[in-house]
């Protein structure tokens, strides 16, 4: 038989090391809580537009928004009037795509600390241009009274012209001005507008 004085040292011991075992366990649970990696998925960080920018830049941004914002009280027109569903999915297209482009540029103005419009944007058409010789105002005043097909040809006509002069100004831009995003912009545009246009020119041919 064991005597007592063994069996208390080997209990003894035994609880000695349960309460070490115990000690270590709650030591190290709030380790393993801290160290436990995080599941929440940071926002993507906006880069943002270059500082690097000149008047031609903010002349572009600013006019270019102007002229857009015509294109697409057209575009919003013809998706009421036209009877054509082509001359329709162009009107789309072209909302699709300009609606985006108006935000970006005005994102650009208001981090370079530019005003949305030109200070002298009064009496000036949009974006400066006029479509064969008629201001935005009196070609949204012409389609208004347009009906059927002879909308639609209206509509693909002024919207021609209103792309073509939409080139010109993404050209000086790609002459005169000097931000890496104005000047990618200005390409895009005069690429998906050429395009367009052709399809446009195409669209009056099958009237």
């Amino acid at each position: 038989m064991k005597s007592p004085t063994r069996v208390a040292a080997v209990l003894g011991g035994t609880l000695l090391a349960i309460s070490l075992a115990g000690c270590a366990a709650t030591t190290a649970s709030p380790e393993a809580t801290t160290s436990a990696p995080s599941t929440a998925v940071a926002a993507p960080s906006d880069p943002g537009v270059a500082a690097e920018h000149n008047d031609a830049d903010v002349t572009f941004a600013q006019m270019m928004t102007v002229h857009h914002q015509g294109a697409l009280e057209m575009s919003e027109l013809a998706a009421q009037q036209a009877t054509s569903p082509d001359v329709k999915d162009v009107a789309a297209t072209i909302e699709a795509a300009q609606l985006p482009e108006i935000q970006l540029m005005e994102s650009w103005l208001t981090a370079w600390g530019e005003p949305l419009q030109a200070s002298d944007h009064a009496g000036m058409d949009h974006g400066g241009m006029d479509m064969n010789g008629m201001s935005q105002e009196q070609v949204m005043t012409e389609l208004r009274k347009g009906t059927g097909a002879d909308f639609d040809n209206q509509f693909l006509t002024a919207m021609i012209a209103h792309h073509e002069g939409a080139v010109v100004m993404a050209e000086e831009q790609l002459r005169d001005g000097s931000n890496p995003e104005a000047l990618d912009l200005a390409q895009r545009i005069i690429d998906a507008q050429k395009t367009e246009i052709q399809q446009m020119q195409q669209l009056l041919q099958d009237l």
